[in-house]
Parts: structure tokens; sequence; C-alpha cells
């Protein structure tokens, strides 16, 4: 297992490798040909970044057992999913702003997160571990009052794609099981989501062979894989920690 990590250091972007409190540097392309460069940073003395750049982010909806029970809802046949506008993308402890003018609710919605590792296009299920490069946290953030401002129609983009409404990191993790992963979310230090992954209609490796027929999926992109129980709403000045044992946790503060 690796944990990949972009930061800065020296005024300059760099990836690599975190061991402990020390990232190993890497030259090259994260999802192609990358060799390490022979020189160590201390983890404390950089700034830890966003650990890839997507094209597009991909959320999915209603991709739990139990939340779809609470909800009264229904597996779906083909997974259900949205946009997240590339302005919302936002890494480790980057400020997570409340929308100008918007003074409704915001909730947080604590996810694990899959990195494709190389384009991907009508990918069958049996190849699809191939182009999952690894997995990272994701908190995506939603303006919830705004999605059914209108009766006729369903405000996703709007709702989900103010600035940095969409957090994950800090690390990529490769070589990981999914299915032994459960994702947790503190808000101010209280436990709010416990779930295992497990619980999904819809596996990652599902998710991603479905999607990549109806688009291609690009090196980099990252695959929301929807959220279970426990979301609830965030006033300004709260602590958001989504965290997965294996991959890491993310930190972000609202407001």
């Amino acid at each position: 297992m690796a944990h990949w990590v972009r930061f800065e250091a020296e005024g300059e972007t760099r990836f690599g490798t975190v061991n402990a409190a020390t990232i190993t540097e890497y030259t090259g392309d994260l999802f192609a040909h990358k060799q390490a460069t022979g020189r160590e940073f201390a983890l404390t003395a950089v700034r830890v970044l966003m650990p890839c750049q997507p094209s597009k982010m991909i959320g999915l909806w209603n991709n739990f057992h139990e939340r779809a029970v609470l909800e009264n809802l229904h597996k779906p046949e083909h997974p259900l999913y949205f946009l997240k506008a590339s302005n919302s993308f936002a890494g480790e402890g980057d400020p997570i702003p409340r929308p100008a003018g918007y003074a409704g609710m915001v909730v947080f919605e604590g996810e694990l997160g899959i990195v494709i590792g190389k384009r991907c296009q009508t990918v069958p299920l049996a190849a699809v571990d191939d182009y999952i490069f690894g997995y990272t946290c994701v908190n995506d953030v939603t303006a919830r009052d705004l999605l059914k401002r209108d009766p006729v129609f369903v405000h996703w983009t709007r709702a989900k794609s103010a600035d940095n409404f969409g957090t994950f990191g800090p690390y990529i993790a490769t070589d990981l099981d999914p299915a032994t992963l459960r994702v947790r979310v503190e808000l101010n230090g209280e436990q709010k989501q416990d779930y295992p992954v497990t619980d999904m209609f819809f596996s990652p490796q599902e998710i991603v062979s479905h999607l990549s027929h109806d688009m291609t999926l690009e090196p980099g992109d990252v695959i929301a894989c929807g959220t279970s129980v426990g979301v609830c709403g965030m006033q300004d000045g709260d602590t958001v920690v989504v965290s997965i044992a294996g991959i890491g946790e993310l930190t972000n503060r609202f407001g």
C-alpha cells in the first residue's frame, strides 16, 4: 500500500508518498511514469494540497441500503449521479466558505472517493481494477435548501458546486480492498457518521464500469460513492473530519 500526496514546498508543487511524518518525493506523472528523486520532506514542513487535479468529480445519490430504508427509497437500476464543478474542488485544511447570500442549511456528506488511474471508456466489470488508481476521503458538501427550490427541477449542480464544496484528500491510498473500509465523520469532535462501504447498492468496481459506459473517465477523476445515514447541518466555524482507516483524515472548517 502507498499513500500518494501532492504538496507545496520551496515555492513549487510536488508529489510523493507519505511514510509516517516523511514525504518521499517523486517526479514525472502520478498516473503514468514516475520515479523517486531521492529527496525527502518533513510532512510538517509542507502544505498538503488536493492529491490530484480531476477533470471532473462525479457524486452518487441513493447508493446505500441503510439510508434508502430510512428515506423510503428503492435500489436504482443504474447508479444515480451528478457532477460537481471544478471550482468546488478543495483539499486538506482548505476552508469551506458559506455561499454568498445563502443563509440556508449546508450539510457535510462523508464519502469514499474512487480515483481513476487511466482513461476509462466502456470498461467491463472484470477489468475495472486496472483503471482504479486508488481511494481517497471526500466531503460532498451540499446547500440542501437549494436542491428543491424549484418544484419542477432539482438543483443538483447549484446545491453542490459552490466554492470548495468538493473537498477530498489528504492522500490517495493504493492497493486497498474497499470492501474492508468504513467511513467515519466527526463534527467538532462528535461522531456523526460511521458506516461500512459494503452497504453500497453498487460497489466501487460496479460504479466505475457503469459510468465508463456513460462517459469517458480521465486519469485523476474522482467519483464520490455516495453517503449513508448521519448527515447533518453545519454552523459557521464548525470543523468536519472525514476519516477512513487505511486512507487518512480529511479536515476542513466551514464558514
